[in-house]
């Protein structure tokens, strides 16, 4: 009788200059240049062992190379919360520090977690994310700058006025760009004219769940609130009971509907009246709040998956 094949699991530590990778349970490890050799390969030698699973953290934008390419591939990869995976390595007893043990770590993790394998963002997806996010900093530095300006004595004022005026012409660049990446697809379109088609919800918090959060429409509303991180948790143990509160997710998503949300308390009637029936049944402010997020997401995630605008959906 032949025996069953094995079942290999492999992790990659990323760092700008490696790719340290490791194969559980074997144990093999093997050291790739993080360039464009490197990486070809890396993905040669990752299918001749027809993974299970290929476990990288996020790690800014280093992986992006690696992950591209093996998904190309069609290898089975997932990109991890590092947070997730150092937790992991905490409780199996992991506490040092290394790439070697870090890319064992990951092969462990894929191994005993098994985290589902998702569609990776396109090009275009990509490309609109870093200009999303490329937004979110120039927005935050202007915001800086004009604070500092306030307080600022007189010699130095002119010099944070034309950066000021220089931050604001970048980011007139950019929403120029992310603007015409929309116009060029037809889905993407398709997709903003039923976003802001919802009272609250402007060009801001749509571009945010284009790029950053392609799954939309794709998941039920609790697999959506979870992604995300607007769904409570419990906190008991025992006899203690604690209040349930959100956790992890996707942070720059959660920041932006959290400002939508706050506008749909104000104009949306569906979420207005959802507020207010939260209040008035002694919850706080900040739950309530919470609750609309949670709320104004899964109705954009239905109107998504079902191609309905706002006055369809909610007739």
């Amino acid at each position: 009788m032949n025996e069953e094949k094995q079942q290999v699991f492999i992790g990659i530590d990323v760092s700008k200059k490696e790719l340290e990778v490791a194969l559980r349970p074997m144990g093999t490890r093997a050291v790739f240049s993080n360039d464009e050799d490197g990486i070809s390969s890396l993905v040669d030698f990752v299918r001749s062992f027809s993974p299970v699973l290929v476990i990288l953290e996020a790690t800014g934008s280093l992986e992006t190379g690696a992950v591209g390419a093996l998904a190309a591939k069609r290898c089975p990869v997932v990109v991890v919360n590092p947070r997730q995976v150092r937790d992991f390595a905490k409780a199996t007893g992991k506490l040092a520090k290394t790439d070697s043990i870090d890319a064992h770590v990951l092969a462990h993790f894929a191994d005993a977690v098994r985290p589902e394998v998702r569609t990776l963002k396109d090009a275009e997806t990509q490309n609109l994310d870093a200009l999303n996010t490329r937004r979110r900093q120039i927005v935050e530095m202007l915001t800086a700058e004009k604070n500092r300006l306030l307080m600022a004595p007189s010699w130095t004022r002119k010099d944070i006025k034309s950066h000021i005026d220089w931050l604001e012409k970048c980011l007139h660049k950019v929403n120029k760009e992310m603007d015409k990446l929309l116009k060029k697809s037809p889905v993407w379109r398709e997709k903003d004219n039923i976003l802001q088609s919802t009272p609250g919800v402007g060009p801001v918090l749509s571009i945010t769940l284009l790029a950053d959060l392609p799954e939309l429409g794709t998941l039920n509303g609790k697999q959506i609130a979870a992604l995300v991180g607007v769904a409570p948790l419990n906190r008991d143990s025992g006899m203690f009971k604690g209040r349930r509160a959100i956790w992890g997710g996707r942070a720059g998503v959660r920041s932006i509907l959290y400002m939508s949300a706050m506008s749909a308390i104000r104009f949306n009637p569906v979420i207005k009246v959802f507020y207010q029936r939260l209040r008035a049944a002694g919850k706080v402010h900040k739950v309530a709040v919470t609750a609309c997020m949670r709320k104004l997401l899964v109705i954009l995630n239905a109107m998504i998956r079902n191609g309905n605008c706002w006055n369809v959906a909610c007739s």
